[in-house]
This record gives structure tokens, C-alpha cells and sequence, in this order.
């Protein structure tokens, strides 16, 4: 079904385009000058020199006539064209059979007005009544009068300047549908991502403080001091993962307050990342190879993050086994791999979509799966611009590739 906007809704009822609502002020103007040119004629058929001018008894009522019927042309009332073949009937008795009445600009100023607020189609009908019109008055009464060839000339002018007006009106409604679309898709983008960091930082923290939690309870009959160590990393951990939640929400901030923001994890924090599950008692090595330096702080946050919901995996879906972590650094391109020792568990799959989003959002691709040794999350990212298919050109050559179409497991929920 299609969705009708507001603006599509009053395009319909009047006939103009939404992106351009006249006010009061373009309404009271439209009366005041058919009034003033309605005006002007009827002062000028007394002084122009008869019988080309029409008696009293048809003026009057054709200016009244012109008058009445400018409020509904100027308030865009329906049928437009209807009261715009009337008014200018009336603007012809007023003006009689003389071109040279400049009350006869208000015919084509209709025109203009029909082909700006009804559109193409009422504004080419009334252009075909002027030039009826104007022609008639040329040619049937046998007149050598050359005036009437303006206001064909004028008729013609005034449509295709409603007709342009139209259209840069409708083409600034279309851009204003399109940013708000776009702006649209960045809001949802950006709930995304938060969900996304959300997920990372709550997930790792509460996991990795369980294992702190059940330490602590396992030593705290026998070894009171290291159930109190991990019960303080716990604690510290808590406090961390707090301010990285209050670092994502503050994303959502107006623009311009940064107060206490914090920078967001990157490369240099792997290390720490590593050991947190280490002093944890998970059994998990990590090495990098090549420059790391090179990556881009987007790309190193990408990294942190499936790292952490790898490695949080292993820890839930396959605790007491051992995991390695290896980060390799390429000229054009940057693959990560965390393969665990455990079979895969079962999850709801959040975690994967999560990990994949993030590795595709900057061009990469990430995939997770069982491999001989156990299970293997693998991810890719380009540098500087490498190509896709030198990316694409065997992951194996440093890692082996999981299969292509893992089902949800091994991920916290």
C-alpha cells in the first residue's frame, strides 16, 4: 500500500504542489490585482473612443463579476478552472474590443495562475481558451488592430512561467522527501549502532564479572584475598563497562555537548581487552603481525568489538577451552581470527548479525563457523582503498575460512 504524506494529501485537494503553501499575504495580493487591472479597464472603457467600448449595463456586472471571483482563484477553492474561465469573462466585458485596455493583463495572469496551482493539464486548457479568445477578437470583427497578437505573446509567457515555477516547487518538495528519508535511514543506522555497542559491552562485562563472581565464591572459604581480587576486577570491570554505556548513549546528545565523553576503544586497548579474559582464567593467546598503526580508527573499532563478542562466546558456549586470537595487518586489507577449541553451542544468532553488520558497514565481511580444530570466527577489512577482489582473493592464506553459512551458535544471547 502506498503511504500518502501530508503534502500529498493537500496536492490533492487543490492542486499545487506542497512544497509551496502561499499565505495570506499571496492570496489578499492575487484579489488586490485582479481588482486593480478589473479597475483600471472599466475606467479606461469610458475614455477610449466607442463603439469599441461596451455600455454600463455590461461593465458593471462583468467587473463585479471579475471582483467576486478572485477570492476563490487566489484561495485555490475548487473547480479552479471553472472560476477561472468565469472571471476572465467577465474581465472580457469590462475591457470590450479594444487591446489597448491594460485591464486585459488579468487574463493572462489567470492563465499563469491555473498553470502554477492546478498544473499542466487546467493550465493548457485555459491557454487554448486565450488564444480562442484573443484570436476571435483579431480576426472576427475584421479589426486592424495589431494589439491583441501581446496578449497571445503574453498568454503564452505567463503559462510556461506557472508551468517552471511548478516545477522547481515540486522538485523542492523532492528533496525535502529525500533528506528526510535519508535522515530517516541515519536514525536508524545510529539506533543500530548504539544497539549494537550496547549488546558488546553488556554482554562481555556481565560475563566476564560471572567468572570473577564464581571464582570469588569458590575461594572465598579457602583463599579469602584472591576472592577478594576478583571480586574488586569485578567490581572494576562494572564500573568500565558503566562508562562505555554512558560513552554510546552520549552519542544521542545535542550536538556540540561532549562533556565527559570518552574515546572509544580502538587497537591499543586488544591487549587489555585480552587480558581481562586472561585474569578471568580463560586459557586465550594473541598475536599481531604487521603494522597496525596504518588502520583507521573505524576499522580498529570494529576489530575491538567482535573480538569482545568472540571472545565472550568462547567463554559462554565453551568455557574451560583454550582460544587464540590472531590479528594479521596486510597492505590492503586487515583479517582477524578467533578460533576456540569447544564445540559450537547454541544461541539466538544477535551476536553473528552483530559481528557481520559491523565488518560490512566498513567494506569487509565477517563469518563465523566450525572448522578441524573447533570453531572459528574470521573477519576481513580493506586498507587504503584495496580492492575487492584482492580482498576477496583467498582469506586462507593466513586463516582458513569457516563455512559460508554458520547457524546461529557459540554467541551470547
Amino acid at each position: 500500500m502506498t503511504r500518502t504524506t501530508p503534502g500529498q494529501a493537500r496536492m490533492g485537494e487543490t492542486g499545487i504542489s506542497p512544497a509551496w503553501s502561499p499565505g495570506r499575504a499571496v492570496g489578499w495580493g492575487g484579489v488586490a490585482v485582479i481588482t486593480a487591472l478589473t479597475a483600471i479597464g472599466f475606467g479606461l472603457g469610458f475614455e477610449q473612443a466607442q463603439p469599441a467600448s461596451p455600455p454600463l449595463p455590461v461593465t458593471l456586472p462583468g467587473a463585479a463579476l471579475a471582483i467576486a471571483l478572485s477570492f476563490p482563484l487566489a484561495w485555490r477553492r475548487a473547480p479552479l478552472l471553472l472560476y477561472a474561465v468565469a472571471g476572465s469573462a467577465g474581465v472580457a466585458m469590462v475591457c470590450g474590443l479594444r487591446s489597448a485596455n491594460v485591464g486585459w493583463l488579468a487574463v493572462p495572469l489567470i492563465g499563469g495562475w491555473c498553470a502554477l496551482v492546478a498544473g499542466r493539464r487546467a493550465g493548457l486548457v485555459f491557454l487554448a481558451g486565450e488564444i480562442v479568445l484573443f484570436s476571435s477578437l483579431w480576426w472576427l470583427p475584421r479589426s486592424d488592430d495589431p494589439g491583441w497578437s501581446a496578449w497571445l505573446a503574453a498568454s503564452v509567457l505567463t503559462f510556461s512561467l506557472g508551468l517552471l515555477l511548478r516545477h522547481q516547487f515540486d522538485l523542492v518538495d523532492r528533496l525535502r522527501a529525500a533528506q528526510s528519508e535519508l535522515a530517516a535511514k541515519a536514525r536508524a543506522q545510529e539506533r543500530n549502532r548504539i544497539a549494537r555497542d550496547l549488546h558488546d559491552v553488556i554482554a562481555h562485562t556481565l560475563t566476564v564479572s560471572l567468572l570473577h563472581v564464581m571464582s570469588a565464591r569458590l575461594a572465598v572459604e579457602h583463599d579469602p584475598a584472591d576472592a577478594s581480587r576478583s571480586l574488586a576486577e569485578a567490581e572494576r570491570l562494572c564500573r568500565e563497562s558503566l562508562g562505555e554505556v554512558r560513552t554510546a548513549v552520549g552519542m544521542l546528545r545535542e550536538d556540540g555537548d561532549t562533556e565527559n565523553l570518552a574515546p572509544l576503544p580502538g587497537l591499543d586497548a586488544l591487549p587489555a581487552l585480552v587480558g581481562r579474559f586472561q585474569a578471568a582464567g580463560v586459557d586465550v593467546s594473541f598475536a599481531a603481525d604487521g603494522d597496525t598503526s596504518r588502520l583507521p580508527a573505524t576499522v580498529g573499532l570494529a576489530i575491538y568489538r567482535i573480538l569482545q563478542e568472540a571472545l565472550t562466546n568462547v567463554v559462554k558456549h565453551a568455557p574451560g577451552r583454550t582460544a587464540s586470537v590472531r590479528l594479521v595487518c596486510e597492505p590492503d586489507r586487515a583479517l582477524l581470527a578467533v578460533r576456540s577449541t569447544g564445540p559450537p553451542g547454541g544461541g539466538s544468532g544477535h551476536g553473528l548479525l552483530s559481528m557481520r553488520e559491523r565488518a560490512e558497514s566498513l567494506g569487509g565481511s565477517c563469518a563465523a563457523g566450525p572448522d578441524q580444530q573447533g570453531w572459528l570466527v574470521s573477519a576481513w577489512f580493506p586498507v587504503n582503498g584495496g580492492s575487492d577482489a584482492s580482498l576477496a582473493a583467498d582469506p586462507r592464506t593466513s586463516h582458513p575460512q569457516p563455512s559460508p553459512s554458520p547457524s546461529p551458535s557459540q554467541e551470547t544471547p
